[in-house]
């Protein structure tokens, strides 16, 4: 399985682009970030083609896909991210789906579909996948909507575009569901990208209840082929504790 290093968990304060070439000589060829608007993309354009670093995903600008009032404001975000992405060789984009608004669940459900859904011909001119995140609302993101990823693997079959995806973050889940292992292996036709991190704490895998190299195993033998994002907070120096991951995990 391949690795992905999450940048903003890793390199706090560090130039972006001097962070790719750190991520580089540790022995990784793919990353990702959240806020695009922060970089200079003709700086981060040239960092990806100088150190082989892939650019895997990043985060669109607005979460509100619950308010359907509030659609055109996320599809503006999505193209306005479409064209950064595309710019930056990036084929995925995250995004939240926003807060539960105390509207009944079946209509915001609803309003994510239909966003999803006119967010269609945005994702094909752009070649780009866009990701829903099902959170945990127990520790991290009380108020959030979406926390299941049974629900959201729903909304993807309601949605039935190929561009449209989850990104399946195996923290969440193991505090709001566990039946990690299943909930991958059954559904990789709805999952785009995963994330990882020890729970509890959100540290380093290894420091956590759930065993990630059984994961890993039986996520690889199912057929999975996209990526685990690195997306914890390090107890260990962040250079070592990325040493560690290959150490450990044998990537």
């Amino acid at each position: 399985m391949r690795f992905c290093v999450a940048v903003p968990c890793f390199f706090k304060g560090v130039d972006f682009c001097d962070a790719l070439r750190q991520i580089a000589a540790l022995g990784y060829d793919a990353a990702e970030t959240y806020n695009w608007k922060s970089l200079d993309l003709d700086a981060v354009k040239k960092t990806i083609y100088e150190t082989g670093v892939e650019l895997l995903s990043m985060c669109t600008t607005d979460f509100r896909l619950t308010e359907p009032e509030c659609r055109q404001i996320w599809l503006d975000g999505l193209l306005e991210s479409c064209i950064a992405a595309q710019k930056l060789g990036v084929h995925r984009l995250i995004t939240q789906v926003g807060k539960d608004t105390g509207a009944p669940r079946e209509e915001q459900h609803a309003s994510i579909v239909a966003g999803l859904k006119a967010a269609g011909p945005i994702l094909e001119k752009y070649d780009v996948t866009i990701m829903i995140e099902p959170l945990n609302t127990y520790v991290n993101h009380p108020g959030y909507y979406l926390w299941s990823s049974v629900e959201a693997f729903e909304i993807i079959r309601e949605v039935d575009h190929p561009n449209v995806k989850v990104i399946y973050d195996i923290y969440h889940q193991q505090v709001m569901e566990g039946n990690i292992i299943p909930n991958i292996t059954k559904n990789l036709d709805c999952i785009a990208h995963l994330h990882a991190a020890g729970h509890p704490g959100r540290n380093e895998m290894q420091y956590g209840e759930s065993d990630y190299k059984n994961i890993i195993k039986a996520v690889d033998a199912a057929g999975y082929t996209g990526a685990l994002g690195l997306e914890y907070r390090p107890l260990l120096d962040p250079i070592e504790s990325l040493k560690s991951v290959k150490e450990i995990y044998g990537q």
